[in-house]
């Protein structure tokens, strides 16, 4: 690979590490322009990029938009990667990964942890003829996110604290986030709420996802005032930093609905409940007085009843 492309390719590197997906993925799709030559790596080369800007795309929350584009590439890739030797065949299984996240991200937890699995076991067999870690770490990461997402939270915290120890920092934030989300699920509150806790965001990437597993927690310890704000200041990173359509704005958006809407704060309540009982009680009243003014023509002295006069 020529030193000018291999300097492209870090420069994308960083640029997805540093949050600029945008611009990553412009770069991107301009080295996957550039006319193929025969010989060298230029189809690597050309994988390689439009591999960072179906990446960049992901992380920036356009995932289903770029599906498409990501499962003909690993197609492209499943017919010719045996072709080319073991890197290849972790590249391969690395944008395979990266369709687990979208997966994921559009609720399809069961088809998500198939993928998976059957990366996991891909890897497995690479094992012994490249360096598979990273790969690895990040379908395990995804794999405990499918999990979680079928409330089988047990097996999602088995997954994430056998892992942390080998994890370098990002995918060890990525990690304990997926932890704290399996508590949660399991009503561990207070350990969720002392996970989550030690996590400060790495960056754009993460951009309202500690918060809002701190208001999950929150919520579920009966601090609701706490809850809200922490959603609110998730919700607020999300539209800012994020692309409309990433998932974690839409989970923002509905842990909001739930706390406000559907556990209303006390003080909602009680207006709410006010406001729903003022026309039954303005209909008791009303009987009420009718009752009076009837008791009084009928009883009052002098007046005839159906048995005499009363006393």
């Amino acid at each position: 690979m020529p030193p000018s492309q291999r300097a492209v390719l870090d420069r994308l590197r960083d640029l997805c590490a540093a949050g600029e997906f945008e611009e990553a993925e412009a770069e991107a799709r301009s080295l996957a322009a550039v006319p193929r030559v025969r010989g060298g790596d230029s189809l690597v080369v050309s994988w390689l990029a439009r591999s960072f800007a179906t990446r960049a795309a992901i992380a920036h929350g356009r995932g289903a938009e770029v599906l498409p584009e990501l499962e003909t590439l690993i197609t492209e890739l499943e017919q010719k990667a045996d072709s080319y030797g073991p890197n290849v065949r972790v590249l391969l299984l690395g944008l395979r990964s990266n369709r687990v996240a979208v997966l994921v991200g559009q609720g399809r937890y069961t088809e998500g942890e198939a993928e998976a699995q059957d990366i996991l076991r891909a890897l497995a067999r690479l094992a012994h003829l490249t360096a598979v870690w990273e790969t690895e770490l990040s379908a395990l990461t995804n794999l405990a996110a499918a999990l979680n997402g079928q409330g089988r939270y047990e097996e999602a915290e088995a997954i994430a604290r056998g892992n942390l120890p080998r994890a370098d920092e990002p995918t060890a934030v990525v990690l304990r986030r997926v932890l704290g989300r399996s508590l949660n699920g399991q009503g561990r509150y207070e350990e969720a709420l002392a996970e989550v806790g030690r996590l400060a965001p790495l960056g754009r990437a993460d951009s309202g996802a500690v918060d809002i597993d701190t208001a999950r927690a929150l919520h579920g310890l009966g601090r609701r005032s706490e809850a809200e704000a922490a959603v609110r200041q998730a919700l607020t990173a999300c539209e800012q930093f994020l692309h409309p359509a990433h998932p974690r704005t839409r989970d923002a958006r509905t842990l909001l609905t739930r706390i406000t809407v559907e556990d209303p704060a006390p003080n909602e309540l009680v207006r709410s409940r006010a406001t729903k009982d003022a026309p039954r009680a303005a209909s008791s009243v009303r009987a009420a007085s009718r009752e009076a003014r009837m008791s009084t023509r009928t009883h009052a002295p002098g007046s005839p009843t159906r048995a005499g006069w009363c006393p």
